[in-house]
């Protein structure tokens, strides 16, 4: 999530302080996200020292009393980002997959076990974003909208967890001379 960028969409509206800007933000997502006051200031001094926003210099008001305001080069920014995919090419380093792989390492430890436990977690998880969308989607579009978005990854986890291990019981049942010998990993590599 860019914070950077999301207060630069913010700005892009109209000048802002610090703590509107907050507000705005935890509004925009439904408020799943709360944002660090801290991390508000501490990302607009950055966007201030790289020319993308400028604020009002008034000595008597200093600090969080500053109006906030997009510059050109923000709304530059800001339209690169909107519109510019994120880099998707390599998969992320996913903690769930990285423990599904060490489990197969892992003397007494059955690999079948371990995706069973997270799959019922997930299921759990998927369950009350339902009872929450329910309540609340009827009234907060963006809750709505974030809620879909978690509905969405956690059933692809869900998904990725029922492939591997239906995979892994395939492969425990192949005679070890009839699998494949492994392939030469290529990296995959994103057209510019």
């Amino acid at each position: 999530m860019s914070v950077r960028h999301a207060l630069l969409a913010f700005l892009s509206a109209r000048p802002k302080y610090g703590l509107q800007l907050r507000e705005e933000f935890e509004e925009s997502t439904g408020e799943v996200w709360p944002l660090n006051v801290g991390q508000v200031y501490t990302t607009l001094q950055r966007l201030e020292r790289d020319g993308m926003i400028e604020s009002d210099e008034s000595e008597d008001e200093p600090g969080p009393q500053k109006v906030f305001k997009i510059t050109e080069a923000g709304r530059v920014e800001l339209d690169q980002w909107l519109n510019t995919p994120p880099d998707m090419a390599q998969p992320p380093r996913d903690e769930l997959v990285i423990k599904v792989l060490s489990a197969l390492r892992v003397p007494g430890v059955s690999v079948h076990d371990v995706i069973q436990v997270h799959r019922r977690y997930l299921v759990e998880l998927m369950q009350q974003w339902t009872r929450l969308k329910e309540d609340e989607a009827d009234f907060d579009l963006t809750f709505a909208l974030v809620g879909d978005a978690e509905l969405f990854r956690l059933d692809s986890v869900v998904r990725w967890l029922d492939a591997a291990d239906s995979r892994l019981k395939r492969a425990a049942l192949e005679p070890p001379d009839t699998k494949p010998a492994p392939l030469i990993r290529r990296r995959l590599v994103t057209r510019r």
